[in-house]
């Protein structure tokens, strides 16, 4: 499992974990400027394992590697994300836009190979990506139905060793994603979603934005802080606080890693 410690990944790392026997997730490490999003992997991973622990699956074992390719930074200059430089792109900006200036090119095609490369060579049958439904209405070319029909039937001309590409996510908006954590006890506020990479979470980024739509939407206050003050939004969409696991907040306090 391509693994970056987002609400995304968090939720598809739950539906995974169970059905998977031995899951190897990969976080890459490829110089963001949000990488804050590699330390919420590690508490997202830990939480999986506290999980299979206290339902007792001994046959769900979820190990991890942070991946060091830092430098794609140099080599990706075009990306926000990679280049702090230029300025990630306001909500409001982004309308009409063919391709956000925040996407990283080529990235989620080479992660997905790395990952590929990496199952054939333990012997592995599947690998996850956290691409949703929203990502290609967002411009992002490489997190749509298209292209993974289209990786998977790249994949599929291996001739010994057989990958099946699964984006469990692909169907499903913002909103479905909040439900399914809150029913399956993903403890969202130790994700990072935000392309800022500041400690408060900028709630007018594309990636935030979507986010607090998903929440409201849902019904919820989204736990992690924003450097706005959303109580008006969260009281006129009647959102109620989304149920945090006590373990982890005595662990790592109000605000996560």
């Amino acid at each position: 499992m391509i693994f970056s410690g987002g609400m995304d990944s968090a939720a598809m790392l739950r539906m995974a974990q169970f059905s998977s026997g031995e899951l190897h997730c990969l976080t890459f490490d490829y110089g963001q400027r949000h990488k804050r999003e590699l330390d919420c992997a590690k508490v997202q991973i830990e939480h999986a394992k506290l999980v299979a622990f206290s339902h007792n699956f001994e046959d769900s074992d979820v190990k991890h590697k942070v991946i060091d390719v830092s430098f794609l930074k140099d080599m990706l200059t075009s990306s926000s994300l990679t280049n702090e430089e230029i300025d990630n792109p306001d909500v409001k900006d982004m309308v009409g836009e063919a391709q956000p200036v925040s996407y990283v090119p080529f990235r989620n095609q080479m992660f997905l190979s790395m990952a590929c490369a990496y199952a054939e060579s333990i012997g592995a049958n599947k690998v996850y990506h956290g691409a949703t439904a929203v990502d290609s209405l967002a411009g992002y070319w490489d997190g749509s139905e298209e292209f993974r029909e289209q990786f998977q039937t790249l994949i599929s001309l291996n001739r010994t060793n057989e990958i099946q590409l699964d984006c469990p996510l692909l169907s499903m908006n913002k909103q479905a994603i909040v439900d399914y954590c809150v029913g399956s006890r993903v403890d969202l506020k130790y994700t990072y979603t935000c392309y800022s990479g500041e400690e408060l979470s900028d709630a007018t980024t594309p990636s935030s934005s979507l986010r607090i739509k998903g929440f409201a939407d849902a019904g919820y206050i989204d736990p992690i802080p924003y450097k706005q003050d959303l109580t008006e939004f969260w009281e006129e969409h009647k959102c109620k606080p989304y149920p945090i696991n006590e373990v982890f907040s005595d662990r790592y306090g109000t605000r996560g890693p």
